[in-house]
């Protein structure tokens, strides 16, 4: 009969090195279009438009189109469409998104040197995912299994007593937490000391995403003679990531349907980056108010945490335990790519304002770290996880953004704009959560799951009231993106039940403005 048994995973008899894998750490690319509301309403698209405090984080040189200092704040809810209420975590949730300032100090009567401050929700997580389909020969525990039948790592008994995957004298950097948890309480039979695997017939999956990327900006940027715009800014970003899910699968043996298995975990990712953007606007006809904006941001240094606590619930007749956990906690680099952006901008009088915007970013450039030790000060010393780095280049591709905005003003003190949005897909269609690579990513890796997110379309609108020195904005934004989920990753011919997921999002945002 088998036991209650709380297996507790220790990683210290490896090589100091970690690192995180492609899909783990691709949640921290990319941007949501947020800031305030008439950024939102007119689609993001005032990169060479300026005078937004929003575009200190898009292209620095908007800022020094402020002939007047002012502060704004933000905030408003987000919600996403067609999910359910999982972990605690509504689907209708309030948002602080934005606050800040711009100091103007004119140097001439044409000229200004500016300082901003801004604070902005870059990344909104709260998010959540389910997915069901059924399975055909194969599970999560099947692939556990098939990464030992090939050789990737040998199956024995360390010193304390629990089963791990070795390369050697060392454990393989290919046994990932989530085999440790399948071979030990589900894959091996205490009676005859042999490994035995079941496929599933279905999963259930639910995941809840909560948490923030928030932008703290500082900026110095100038105008010349109301034709040259510059503009530097300085970004330290804090990242405050919660990821909870439940999968569970249905098994199956030579009789049928044989009970169930279940999986929890808890992945909490946090830490700091820093960034520098830089970017020009210029008007190439003195005469005309029409804009070029050229803008480029560094990558994003991040030095975070990643930290796991995981369980396994056995309820088949199989396997030497009931149940098991596994966590860890680890150090890691990241370092995103870099981003190009250029801009076109035109005015009308003072009624009408128009802005496109094109922005680059190849996400398969992005680079996980290997943290190989520490020096004298106790500074994290890292290389490129070289391995990942291939698996990265093939999952990710090159990513374009092109942003169009409207606002017409019907009264000089009523405004009405639109934008739209289009983000190509990020992930390759055949991009894939390699869980055999040799590699700390795949090690310290508690879940199988990924999804291959596609295009993003985004659609905006809004409104704008200004009396003295007080506005107040208003936008609404809807974004849509659909992807395909996987269970973990295809093997030995078996049908993994890759299903068609989506994640529509509304959301409301108001500002209230200040200019002096």
């Amino acid at each position: 009969m088998k036991k209650g048994f709380i297996l507790a995973l220790s990683l210290t008899m490896v090589l100091p090195a970690v690192a995180q894998d492609t899909y783990e750490s691709a949640r921290l690319l990319g941007n949501d279009l947020n800031g305030t509301a008439r950024y939102v309403g007119m689609g993001g698209a005032m990169e060479a438009l300026g005078a937004d405090i929003s575009t200190i984080s898009s292209n620095p040189a908007g800022i020094g189109l402020f002939r007047h200092s002012t502060a704004s704040l933000s905030f408003g809810i987000v919600s996403q469409q067609d999910v359910q209420k999982f972990d605690g975590l509504n689907k209708t949730n309030m948002s602080f998104d934005q606050v800040g300032f711009v100091y103007a100090c004119r140097t001439s009567p044409t000229s200004f040197i500016n300082f901003g401050f801004n604070y902005h929700k870059s990344r909104n997580f709260d998010q959540i995912l389910s997915a069901a389909n059924s399975l055909s020969g194969c599970s999560q525990n099947g692939l556990s299994y098939d990464k030992s039948a090939r050789g990737l790592y040998e199956l024995d008994f360390n010193k304390d007593g629990d089963i791990m995957g070795w390369n050697g004298d060392y454990r393989s950097q290919i046994y990932s937490q989530a085999d440790y948890m399948n071979t030990n309480v589900l894959l091996y039979d205490p009676n005859d000391e042999y490994y035995y695997f079941n496929d599933a017939s279905r999963y259930t999956f639910d995941k809840a995403h909560r948490g923030w990327i928030a932008d703290f900006d500082f900026n110095i940027s100038g105008n010349s003679n109301d034709r040259f715009y510059w503009g530097i800014t300085v970004g330290v970003k804090d990242v405050r990531y919660k990821g909870y899910s439940e999968y569970g699968e249905e098994m199956v043996d030579s009789e049928g349907s044989c009970g169930s298995v279940a999986y929890g975990d808890e992945r909490k990712i946090k830490g700091t980056g820093y960034d520098i953007k830089a970017g020009v606007i210029f008007r190439p006809v003195e005469e005309s108010p029409f804009r070029i904006g050229l803008s480029v941001s560094t990558p994003t240094w991040y030095d975070l945490t990643s930290s796991n606590s995981s369980y396994m619930v056995n309820n088949t007749p199989y396997g030497a335990w009931d149940k098991g956990t596994s966590g860890e906690s680890y150090d890691f680099h990241f370092y995103t790519p870099w981003k190009f952006g250029a801009s076109l901008g035109h005015t009308i009088g003072t009624n009408v304002a128009l802005g496109l915007s094109y922005e680059y970013s190849d996400y398969g450039a992005s680079k996980n770290r290997i943290i190989d030790g520490y020096d004298y000060y106790d500074n994290a010393e890292s290389s490129t996880d070289e391995l990942m780095k291939r698996n990265t280049e093939k999952s990710l591709k090159g990513v374009h953004t092109l942003k169009a905005g409207l606002e017409f003003k019907p009264d000089p003190a009523l405004a009405v704009r639109f934008g739209a949005n289009y983000i190509s897909a990020a992930y390759d269609k055949n991009g894939v959560r390699d869980m055999t690579i040799d590699s700390p990513g795949v090690m310290y890796s508690s879940t199988t799951d990924y999804t291959n997110w596609k295009d993003t379309y985004r659609i905006t609108c809004g409104l704008g009231y200004k009396s003295g020195g007080f506005n107040i904005d208003l936008a609404y934004q809807y974004s849509a993106t659909n992807g395909e989920f996987h269970p973990f990753q295809p093997y030995a011919g078996g049908q993994t039940g890759a299903l068609d997921v989506s994640q529509k999002r509304h959301q409301v945002l108001l500002t209230l403005g200040y200019t002096f």
